[in-house]
């Protein structure tokens, strides 16, 4: 007897990324120590996030054409560079407001820089592809490639640099984007790797996925509370409505734009890599890794519900345009 596993993942937007997320923060949570117990190849399985995302970015990489159609240069390059824009205003603003340190008293506690950047910074690719293959082209899916640019924790190091706070050595900061560059050279040089490297893509994400829910407690959600929740409220927001202008000014409806006001997965492990690379992060780290884990669920669920919502309300102003320019 076959289950339509897979289909039934494709059926939920960015299934293949929050299904096995959240399968991994409810292991977590309520048997932490599942992955020590077994140890081994399974025990990996838990703890092997930035093993996985390491790949991941070299396969991703190689789907960077150095000459890409316009088009996808002309929008992923515009959502990219309106989200990092939006990261690095608030940013500095922040930046000059708290420093490196979280607020420690009052509704606000525990709230960083750090941790808005953070949370900011990242766009949910898996999420943004799945729902931009269901309500938007194949070249908006494509945009991505650009957008891919974003992931990891080098622009969170770079935006938190601009806002003038500790700085990080070279080195970690060429780290952080060597393997995607690796990639883009080996696709770029060679389309069979680029093809048989992108077939891998789509197959490493609900891996890393659910080795990054491993590490997610579901009562962190809880315990963030309300400042978790508005964290991911004033993500979708803030970089929603500059994104859906970015996409507008590119010729969109606004669909990709909503489609990428997300936080990605990936961004609730750059707090510890942030502060593993510059101890004046370390106060804030903990806490910010809670509300950036807090972000990445509120964002799954809102952004599916709207961008099926903003597409329905295009697709209804094309349809009326198209039927008044018939009738004139």
């Amino acid at each position: 007897m076959a289950i339509p596993i897979k289909r039934r993942l494709e059926a939920i937007p960015g299934g293949m990324m929050i299904v096995p997320l959240l399968i991994g923060a409810v292991l977590y949570t309520v048997a932490p120590g599942t992955g020590k117990f077994f140890g081994s190849f399974t025990g990996a399985l838990f703890s092997g996030s930035l093993t996985i995302l390491a790949v991941f970015y070299v396969c991703m990489g190689a789907g960077i054409e150095v000459r890409a159609t316009p088009y996808i240069l002309k929008k992923g390059g515009a959502l990219f560079a309106a989200k990092v824009l939006a990261s690095v205003v608030v940013g500095v603003i922040l930046g000059r407001l708290l420093g490196e340190l979280p607020i420690s008293s009052g509704a606000f506690a525990g709230l960083s820089t750090l941790a808005v950047v953070a949370a900011m910074n990242d766009t949910n690719g898996g999420l943004y592809m799945a729902l931009m293959g269901q309500f938007g082209k194949g070249k908006d899916v494509a945009a991505y490639s650009i957008m891919t640019i974003e992931s990891g924790p080098f622009l969170t190091m770079l935006t938190l640099g601009a806002a003038g706070l500790s700085a990080f050595p070279w080195q970690t900061l060429v780290g952080a984007v060597l393997p995607l560059l690796v990639g883009m050279l080996l696709g770029n040089l060679d389309p069979q790797m680029r093809e048989w490297l992108g077939r891998a893509v789509p197959v490493l994400i609900p891996f890393f996925a659910f080795a990054l829910g491993s590490s997610i407690d579901l009562t962190s959600v809880w315990r963030a509370g309300l400042l978790g929740i508005g964290l991911g409220l004033f993500v979708f927001v803030v970089t929603g409505a500059v994104l859906l202008l970015a996409d507008k000014f590119t010729g969109g409806t606004g669909v990709a734009g909503i489609a990428a006001a997300s936080t990605a997965g990936n961004a609730a492990a750059v707090p510890a890599i942030v502060a593993s690379a510059n101890p004046a992060y370390q106060a804030a780290a903990p806490q910010a890794t809670i509300l950036v884990a807090a972000s990445v669920v509120v964002t799954s669920l809102l952004v599916p519900f709207a961008t099926a919502w903003f597409a329905a309300r295009a697709r209804r102003k094309e349809e009326a345009r198209v039927t008044e320019g018939t009738s004139t």
